[in-house]
């Protein structure tokens, strides 16, 4: 039922792909059960075996073709996923990723934060195909929104496997998302099992990368138990450390806008706790770099020295630093050592 739901929602080629894989794989399985009773049989003569022999290794050779054929798409899939991944990882944008339980309402918060209209509705895996959007945060940082394939209970070997390469997105994130159904009775067994999923697909608190849990669908809650999480939400996230285990906890709406704007504060919280006021001396007609500086950065000053160079005191992260330093060649320091630096030049 689960890959008949999954071949009706998958719109995109390697969400074709991975349907068909999950498919395959699963025939193959079910075909070794079905033919049991006719390996037992031993007709003909000589080397022959008997003709249910025959036909089973030959359906096996078929799967086991197509199975191949399959996995080589996916594989070049997944092979332009990574390049594009690479590509990413220089620009200076960072990547925030949804993941959650299926109908936890994942591309209605994508809608809702991205002005996006990605398909989304009261249905078990709504979503198949990953979708990435520019997102910009009140402050003007610039992030790219990454929706993802939901989870279920038990989810099958075979199925992470066809659709991990579409779930690897949720490695190369800096923030995750998880986003869950709080109206849901069963909504902290799903917790337990998207956990369980992301571990599987390697993802693990001491990678570092922060985590923020949206308790979604608030607005089905009545009005007692909304007060009681939104109380818990607040107490929680001043002292969580923003990972699986300790997610920081916003309680929001994605049909109604409620809670967004705290969403939008904690994303640009995380994403900004590494930054450092640092400063870089640069020679006259380095343009460019200063440009590069003022678009990616948050510039506290530029000041201009009696050769015609600059210090720029800005502050960023080490993506930021590392991505600066390694196209303009301009290693960041403190004030005092860019000014010194320059004095000596």
């Amino acid at each position: 039922m689960i890959l008949e739901i999954f071949g009706e929602r998958a719109q995109t080629r390697e969400g074709v792909l991975q349907v068909a894989l999950a498919h395959l794989t699963y025939q193959r399985s079910r075909l070794v059960r079905s033919w049991t009773h006719l390996e037992r049989q031993r007709g003909g003569a000589g080397f022959l075996g008997g003709p249910g022999e025959r036909q089973i290794e030959a359906d096996r050779r078929v799967l086991a073709g197509k199975i191949d054929r399959l996995k080589a798409q996916l594989e070049e899939v997944r092979r332009t996923r990574t390049l594009q991944r690479a590509k990413r990882s220089k620009a200076p944008q960072p990547v925030v990723a949804l993941v959650g339980y299926t109908n936890a309402g994942k591309s209605t918060l994508f809608n809702r934060l991205t002005g996006a209209e990605v398909m989304s509705a009261d249905l078990l895996f709504a979503t198949l195909d990953p979708t990435m959007r520019k997102v910009d945060l009140p402050s003007g940082t610039r992030v790219i929104l990454s929706d993802t394939v939901g989870f279920i209970s038990d989810l099958p070997t075979t199925l992470v496997a066809a659709f991990r390469a579409t779930l690897e997105e949720v490695l190369e994130a800096d923030v995750i998302l998880h986003v869950r159904d709080v109206a849901h009775e069963e909504t902290d067994a799903q917790r337990a099992d998207v956990l369980s999923v992301l571990g599987e697909l390697g993802v693990h608190d001491e990678d570092g990368r922060r985590v923020i849990e949206v308790w979604n669908k608030a607005d089905l809650l009545p009005s007692a138990d909304r007060d009681v999480l939104s109380s818990t939400a607040r107490t929680r996230a001043d002292d969580a450390r923003g990972t699986l285990e300790d997610p920081i906890p916003v309680l929001a709406s994605a049909l109604t806008g409620e809670g967004l704007d705290t969403l939008f504060a904690e994303i640009e919280r995380l994403l900004t706790a590494e930054h450092r006021t640092r400063s870089v001396a640069l020679p006259p007609g380095e343009g460019a770099a200063l440009s590069w500086l003022h678009e990616r950065t948050d510039v506290v000053s530029a000041e201009t020295t009696d050769d015609g160079g600059v210090v720029v005191t800005v502050r960023l992260g080490a993506k930021e630093s590392g991505q600066f330093q390694e196209r303009f060649g301009y290693a960041f320091a403190t004030a005092e050592e860019a000014h010194r630096g320059r004095k000596r030049a």
